[in-house]
């Protein structure tokens, strides 16, 4: 068994709580005048493409889901509705609350530290704000990458960042977008966050026949990396 030199983390849904779509997303859809039932299907069924930026920049690809929910907004209704997905989205955000400590205790160890996230130009804009940030050796965008997990760039893309090799990494998601077997595919050990909140998290694509190791908390990585590292590899 190899020395693990990092542990690479999903973002939603791992690092945070479950995540749903607050009241915000529908006042958005108004505000530029469509249906929010409307702007939801379209994120629902465009979630990868969008994620892998296929639509543009942040200005563009909102337009661009507004005009599939039947709406025609003006330039600046556009502009101001970038500002405020990337609001919204943050208050969807809840970090869990042994985020912080848990991602401490890794570097204490040693140990290097990732995000990889399927994602959209919002999380980009606001993670940088939020507390794990200096706790972050490395975060890789989908949107950046213009690819999402399961494909191997992505993974590769943090092991480039963290100069480790995949074998060297412990990768920890609730298994959306089939990260887990992806992360596997690659070399990395995956484990699964199967946190109780999870029952109500928004998902795409979920590794449903993933059958490897398995948490319940985030505290619970800890363990599990003192326990896989050889006894010669010191902690703290």
């Amino acid at each position: 068994m190899p020395a693990y030199r990092a542990v690479v983390f999903d973002f939603f849904g791992t690092l945070t709580r479950a995540v749903q779509r607050g009241p915000q997303h529908a006042e958005i859809a108004r505000s530029l005048g469509v249906d929010p039932e409307a702007v939801r299907g379209v994120l629902d069924r465009t979630f990868r493409a969008r994620a892998r930026g296929r639509y543009g920049n942040a200005e563009a690809t909102l337009r661009w889901v507004i005009e599939q929910a039947g709406g025609r907004p003006r330039a600046s209704q556009v502009r101001a509705g970038v500002p405020a997905r990337i609001n919204a989205l943050r208050a969807d955000t809840r970090l869990r609350s042994d985020a912080v400590s848990v991602l401490t205790a890794l570097q204490r160890r040693g140990l290097a530290t990732a995000v990889i996230s399927d994602c959209t130009h919002e999380l980009p804009a606001f993670l940088p704000s939020l507390p794990v940030a200096p706790l972050l050796d490395a975060t890789i965008y989908s949107v950046r990458q213009g690819v999402c997990k399961p494909d191997p760039r992505i993974y590769l893309a943090a092991c480039d960042e963290l100069a480790v090799r995949p074998a060297e990494c412990l990768y920890v998601g609730d298994g959306g977008s089939h990260e887990l077997t992806g992360a596997a595919a690659v070399g990395m050990t995956p484990v699964r966050l199967a946190a109780p909140d999870l029952a109500r998290h928004l998902v795409f694509d979920s590794d449903t026949n993933f059958a490897g190791r398995t948490v319940r908390s985030l505290s619970e990585v800890i363990g599990l990396i003192d326990s896989l590292q050889p006894a010669s590899q010191p902690v703290a």
